[in-house]
């Protein structure tokens, strides 16, 4: 039985963990990724990432490396499918640093934030099967139990395994909830072109909206939301049932180049889930950390798609987790302690404290926007959708507080005499 120790060891190899992986490796930390699939996810085909995603990846070093791939998205235009009537709202100009809002491949995302991190970094097909700790303080050494029979004692333990987290378990938070909506999504590919602008096409009724958006010039992400209860789900996984289901039981009230493009889609990007929120209030007043563990991305604040933030959330945890951390570095001098004074877990504590604020909001803010989007038939609902949501929130408030948040920089801690790398002792 082989037993590996470790400074810090992330769990989960999405979004989240290699953007912190990322993070600690430019403040000089080398951390060990456990991931448990034999390969990098690319369930999801492709993600939005807003203004604030974009400064939180140009704090990470790769920013560049997507803007010159992908195109901002330039105009919205949202259909009533009951009335016909559309209405069209400027995409340009949202942000300060000219980022827009851009649509890229969720794979090309995860492949790039890993092409920057040592080739060791990340181990898969490491199946987590128990954690526990080494004595009952809570600053002492975690222990993961690996279904191989390997045991990797972690000085620090950084829970980023999604929705269903064991490390979010381990803390005591909630199990996430089934916020009474499910999504449907997938790539489409047009080997002639497909000649559409850069725009998102939005089509809305009561209990279902559905959308798309090309991501290049031969390539179009299509969604599809609806209200629905769990009895359905067992189309999750069956790539042929989803696309018939969407084709027959959706698509009939939408424009033919919808079913077009659902017909066109690559099977291996079909994806259908339940949409997840954890409470809000077990986010806000949940244990977020326990001494030198925490969580990130969707395993502290998993949260409904329907403001498009959870993927721009997970980068903001990586670079605010790495800022808190790195300031404690320059001042100890780059040897952080894992007890007595100036210890690591005050750095995820002053994380902690940062971060519940923000997500707890954005919690809400999905959620409500999901209600609102795929609300009901009355009067006032079409009112609260089309007129206050589309009209003014989507081009206003939403774009000045949530997308143009700026999650800060990290810090430089290549001081002189630090010629080594960081160390956790």
């Amino acid at each position: 039985m082989e037993t590996v120790e470790k400074d810090v060891v992330i769990i989960g190899a999405g979004i989240a963990g290699l953007a912190t992986a990322l993070a600690l490796k430019r403040l000089g930390i080398k951390p060990l990724v456990l991931e448990k699939s034999d390969g990098l996810r690319g369930t999801g085909a492709a993600i939005n990432f807003a203004p604030n995603a974009w400064l939180a990846l140009d704090a990470l070093g790769v920013s560049h490396k997507l803007a010159s791939i992908y195109d901002p998205v330039k105009r919205l235009f949202v259909t009533n499918l009951r009335t016909g009537a559309t209405q069209e709202t400027s995409l340009a100009g949202k942000s300060e640093n000219g980022s827009g809002i851009r649509y890229i491949h969720r794979k090309k995302l995860l492949e790039t934030l890993a092409d920057e991190l040592p080739n060791d970094t990340i181990h898969f097909s490491s199946k987590i099967a128990a954690i526990n700790s080494e004595t009952h303080d809570a600053l002492s050494p975690v222990i993961i139990h690996l279904a191989d029979g390997t045991i990797v004692k972690a000085k620090v333990l950084i829970g980023s395994d999604g929705i269903h987290s064991t490390v979010a378990r381990w803390l005591g938070l909630s199990e996430p909830l089934n916020a009474g909506r499910s999504a449907g999504l997938g790539l489409a590919v047009f080997p002639e072109g497909h000649g559409l602008n850069k725009e998102v096409r939005l089509f809305v009724d009561a209990g279902m909206r559905a959308g798309y958006v090309p991501l290049n010039d031969k390539e179009i992400y299509w969604f599809l939301v609806c209200n629905c209860s769990a009895e359905g789900e067992n189309k999750a996984g069956n790539p042929e049932l989803i696309q018939k289901e969407v084709l027959e039981k959706y698509a009939k009230v939408l424009p033919p180049f919808y079913s077009d493009i659902v017909r066109r889609s690559d099977a291996s990007t079909l994806h259908w889930a339940p949409l997840m929120f954890r409470h809000p209030w077990n986010v806000f007043f949940g244990n977020l950390s326990k001494g030198n563990v925490t969580v990130v991305g969707d395993a502290m604040h998993p949260m409904t798609p329907d403001l498009g933030q959870g993927g721009c959330q997970a980068l903001e945890d990586a670079v605010v987790l790495g800022r808190h951390i790195g300031n404690l570095l320059i001042k100890t001098k780059g040897h952080i302690a894992t007890t007595g004074d100036n210890n690591v877990a005050q750095a995820i504590d002053g994380y902690v404290k940062e971060r519940k604020w923000r997500v707890t909001g954005l919690v809400i803010g999905s959620y409500l926007s999901g209600w609102v989007q795929n609300g009901g038939s009355n009067w006032w609902m079409r009112f609260l959708r089309d007129v206050i949501f589309y009209r003014f929130l989507v081009g206003g408030v939403l774009g000045n507080k949530v997308t143009g948040y700026d999650c800060g920089k990290l810090p430089d801690v290549s001081l002189g005499e630090m010629d080594n790398p960081c160390k956790i002792d």
